[in-house]
């Protein structure tokens, strides 16, 4: 990750953003899918013991699927946009409002220009250890769309599966 000794907290966050563009296009480059998925969930926020109690109390009080995945929509746990489940089974979480024009990533602020969506594995990695949590299942997150990765043209959506 050579030059990452040199962005600290108070550097811009741009040269934040243009760092780890460069980042995870060498990411992209030298590891395979899952590894860089593996390493991108691990760096997950929000993942903290207040934040599951949310998760966990979601499971506690709601018996049905249906009925968790309604909780998780009041709680913001997906931060507010919404989250659905389509007919084949897969939980659909956007995190953007219903109008998204001018809707940014709120990790990465500074980013002017694109990035590999290999860097928003770490929204997932969060998604996904809630809705775990909150659900009662084992399941797979991937991006849909990102700001990041389009540029800010689409909506920070991720797609969750069931995993058997």
């Amino acid at each position: 990750m050579e030059g990452g000794e040199d962005i600290l907290c108070k550097t811009s966050p741009e040269k934040k953003a243009d760092w780890l563009r460069v980042a995870m296009i060498r990411m992209d480059n030298l590891l395979d899918l899952p590894t860089r998925k593996a390493v991108r969930e691990g760096c997950a926020c929000r993942v903290g013991r207040q934040s599951s109690k949310v998760s966990q109390a979601v499971a506690r009080d709601n018996v049905t699927l249906e009925a968790r995945i309604a909780a998780m929509n009041i709680t913001f746990i997906a931060f507010g946009g919404g989250v659905w489940m389509q007919d084949n089974g897969e939980i659909i979480v956007c995190f953007a409002p219903k109008d998204p024009e001018g809707y940014h990533c709120s990790c990465l602020p500074g980013a002017e220009k694109p990035l590999s969506v290999t860097y928003c594995y770490c929204c997932g990695g969060q998604l996904k250890h809630h809705f775990q949590l909150s659900l009662g299942l084992k399941l797979e997150a991937n991006p849909r769309g990102t700001a990041l990765s389009s540029g800010g043209k689409t909506p920070c959506t991720f797609s969750l599966g069931i995993k058997e």
